[in-house]
């Protein structure tokens, strides 16, 4: 072993990395994914809490023009997703992922793959998500000017079985971002640094928010 990685063996030895935890929330366009990680990746940083997001969306922009929406390209950027947040994870950062995720074979490779996984399903009404339309998706859908869009033009499946169940149509988006930094400062206050799983976070056995 050469001098150099010898101090680096001895350096990680003497400060070891805590792996991180990763979140990824799933639900259709609109329903508030990407908000609600910004929010909750800010509020854990302002506490001191390493913390990085994820967005399926800039994920897709870094493959540019090439990357389309066949299901081959949606699970292109999930696999990206997949890497970059074991990463991030890996070197003690709590990463939270922001993306549709709406393939089953998606879904079932981002449970096999990511460590240390909670996964929360963002949802609100088609209806609701069709009216918030940031990015004019559901209007450009409407007047069949794309025909790719889940949700709209074909139909976004609930997940099995989710560990958080987050409604932004009856809650706010602050609402939520508190609830899951609270408890995941409370669990790291405890040594038990994760993202809160379904039965800490729902008070009187309800999974939904």
């Amino acid at each position: 072993m050469t001098p150099r990685r010898r101090n680096e063996s001895q350096l990680a030895e003497t400060c070891p990395t805590r792996p991180g935890t990763i979140l990824w929330l799933l639900g259709p366009t609109s329903a508030g994914k990407t908000t609600l990680a910004s929010r909750v990746v800010a509020d854990l940083r302002q506490r001191g809490i390493p913390a990085i997001h994820f967005d399926g969306d800039e994920v897709r922009e870094l493959f540019g023009e090439e990357l389309g929406f066949s299901d081959k390209s949606r699970f292109r950027v999930v696999s990206a997703l997949v890497h970059l947040a074991n990463k991030a994870r890996d070197a003690g950062l709590h990463v939270v992922v922001s993306a549709l995720t709406a393939g089953e074979d998606a879904r079932a490779y981002v449970r096999a793959h990511v460590r240390n996984l909670t996964i929360g399903y963002v949802t609100c009404s088609i209806e609701t998500c069709a009216r918030r339309d940031p990015k004019g998706l559901y209007r450009k859908a409407m007047n069949g000017e794309i025909d790719t869009l889940i949700g709209y033009n074909t139909e976004y499946r609930p997940p099995e079985n989710p560990d958080l169940i987050l409604n932004t149509e009856t809650r706010s988006l602050d609402e939520l971002a508190a609830l899951i930094v609270d408890r995941y400062v409370e669990n790291s206050n405890s040594r038990k640094a994760s993202f809160p799983s379904a039965a800490e976070f729902y008070e009187d056995s309800e999974r939904r928010l």
